[in-house]
């Protein structure tokens, strides 16, 4: 049987003799990732832009996200622990709704960390081509090669990229927290004076925020698909994920209370490079260089992170037949080239469109944060009905949480309509619908093994 409760197919069984290396990543290496997956290179853009939309009631959307990060983030871990399966949120919808759910499932997440290797490796770019005082069309190029760099580490493997990760993701943390120590000095207190200095756009302005953010705080769900290469998920997965909620939620409100307080945002241009500007003057060195650093580390950082974890999603889904057989293949070192290079491939092709359309970042990250909603919708709502006892309550508390924020998302509805229908298209076309639409539901929701929660 497949994890996701299906007979195996003849692709899965033709990569049973590689399958995935075990014992790979630990403690360590999982905080690395998880702050790689979650601390991404949003941090650089969002701070700046989430506070000229919201002023400094913007530290209320960041301050929201961070709470709901936690419930998210366990209720991700408890799934992990108990379903270790490259397939992550698709195998969770699976098991608790049925195929149809968890194969959507998969595609939102799947397309929307694809997408985000368009977002995040130019976030690089333009800082870069700003430190060297290029034209910006030069991001391009900056970006293709921090895209060709991550995925050049996950074709080798995890064991190099989780050392990668770790050295990237401690220096993201030195440099983040560096920015909102030096700011301190330099904080004043005029937009705290007034409700109105406060919250210039009023409550709208803030869920507007919380809107922008769910695709800074995507990543809980993402080294959910890597479970199955811990050393030892039970002991590990938790320990890690509560570390880096520690981390994430510090380093992100500080960072935010460092670029309202020194009113460092206002203008587009000021605030792609928000972030960087704080660092520089407290540290006493040129901002865009400042910025440069910054961008390159957590670009590479992220990208690698969620290239190694949507790359096994992809391995899932061609496995259970939601996405073309050759993405089920490892190789011997247990790597999914397949889907490494679709990711990555995924991520060019986004480069080039964007290019050719005259988009930036801000332009785009709409989508796939209104994917990302979408997945934590299924996801949490998978947790409520496969989990027991506390993990039950971060999954109801999330889901809650996610749905008060989700109507505020509705202007890109037609985004996870559109992957649907996709979706469904190729599931029909590949002549597995009848399957789709039969009775193996029950099946698909049933249980399996020690750690399977209790049927009602």
């Amino acid at each position: 049987m497949s994890a996701t409760g299906h007979p195996p197919n003849t692709h899965e069984s033709s990569t049973a003799e590689a399958s995935p290396p075990q014992g790979t990543i630990g403690y360590g290496q999982a905080v690395a990732l998880y702050v790689g997956a979650v601390l991404g290179a949003g941090v650089l853009v969002l701070p700046g832009q989430v506070a000229s939309a919201a002023g400094p009631a913007s530290l209320v959307s960041w301050l929201f996200m961070g709470l709901l990060g936690l419930p998210l983030a366990m209720t991700f871990a408890a799934l992990a622990t108990r379903f270790p399966d490259p397939g992550g949120i698709s195998t969770y919808a699976t098991r608790a709704f049925g195929p149809t759910a968890g194969g959507l499932a998969g595609w939102f997440y799947f397309v929307a960390g694809s997408v985000g290797q368009t977002i995040v490796p130019l976030t690089g770019g333009y800082y870069i081509v700003a430190a060297l005082r290029l034209d910006q069309d030069r991001a391009f190029l900056f970006a293709a090669v921090i895209l060709a760099l991550a995925v050049a580490a996950n074709l080798v493997g995890l064991r190099l990229s989780g050392r990668v990760q770790l050295a990237l993701s401690g220096g993201v943390a030195l440099l983040l927290l560096a920015a909102a120590l030096t700011a301190l000095a330099r904080v004043h207190t005029s937009g705290f004076s007034s409700f109105s200095a406060f919250a210039p756009h009023g409550l709208s302005g803030i869920a507007d925020g919380a809107v922008v953010l769910f695709f800074a705080f995507a990543g809980w769900e993402a080294v959910a698909h890597l479970a199955g290469e811990f050393r030892d998920v039970h002991r590990d997965l938790t320990r890690a994920t509560v570390t880096t909620v520690a981390v994430v939620v510090v380093l992100y409100l500080g960072v935010s209370f460092a670029v309202v307080g020194t009113g460092t945002y206002g203008n587009a241009r000021l605030d792609r490079i928000a972030v960087g500007q704080v660092l520089g003057a407290g540290l006493g060195f040129s901002a865009t260089v400042a910025a440069a650093v910054l961008a390159t580390v957590i670009s590479l950082g992220t990208t690698n992170a969620f290239i190694a974890a949507v790359s096994r999603l992809g391995y899932g889904l061609g496995r259970d037949g939601w996405l073309p057989a050759p993405l089920a293949h490892r190789n011997a070192r247990g790597v999914p080239v397949a889907g490494v290079l679709t990711v990555g491939g995924t991520g060019a092709a986004g480069l080039v469109v964007t290019r050719l359309g005259g988009w930036g970042t801000e332009d785009i990250v709409g989508l796939p944060a209104s994917l990302v909603l979408v997945t934590y919708l299924i996801g949490t709502a998978a947790g409520v009905r496969l989990l027991t006892g506390r993990a039950r309550g971060y999954a109801l508390t999330a889901l809650v949480l996610t749905v008060v924020i989700a109507p505020f998302a509705a202007g890109y509805i037609a985004v996870p309509v559109l992957v649907a229908a996709v979706a469904l298209l190729y599931r029909w076309s590949s002549g597995r619908f009848p399957r789709l639409l039969g009775g193996d539901n029950a099946a698909a929701r049933r249980p399996r093994g020690p750690r399977g929660p209790r049927r009602p």
